[in-house]
């Protein structure tokens, strides 16, 4: 993925199915970001979360993305949208800049 096709995806939305009131692993979180990128792009980032995402509307965790074999890394901001029963909506936005 290059830099314009980061510029091109500042938000997504992805749903996760998972129990309202216990949070989401880090894990998940990067592999759904990861998934849904990779549907976009054509290319499937590596996207690591450093902590679990509460199952809160407007709870927040920034990840980091490095684009295919382009070991530059890139801030990637999730936040949860919506809960409802069991689904968790998140929208994920890519920095357009490079971590320094």
């Amino acid at each position: 993925m290059t830099r314009p096709s980061l510029a091109c995806l500042p938000l997504l939305l992805i749903v996760l199915a998972g129990c309202a009131a216990a949070p989401l692993s880090a894990e998940d979180v990067a592999t759904k970001a990861e998934d849904a990128l990779e549907e976009r792009s054509g290319v499937r980032p590596e996207i690591t979360c450093p902590e679990d995402l509460a199952a809160e509307v407007g709870a927040q965790v920034t990840c980091t993305l490095t684009p295919g074999d382009d070991p530059t890394e890139y801030a990637v901001q999730v936040t949860v949208t919506s809960v409802e029963d069991a689904r968790v909506r998140f929208g994920i936005e890519v920095d357009r800049e490079p971590l320094s």
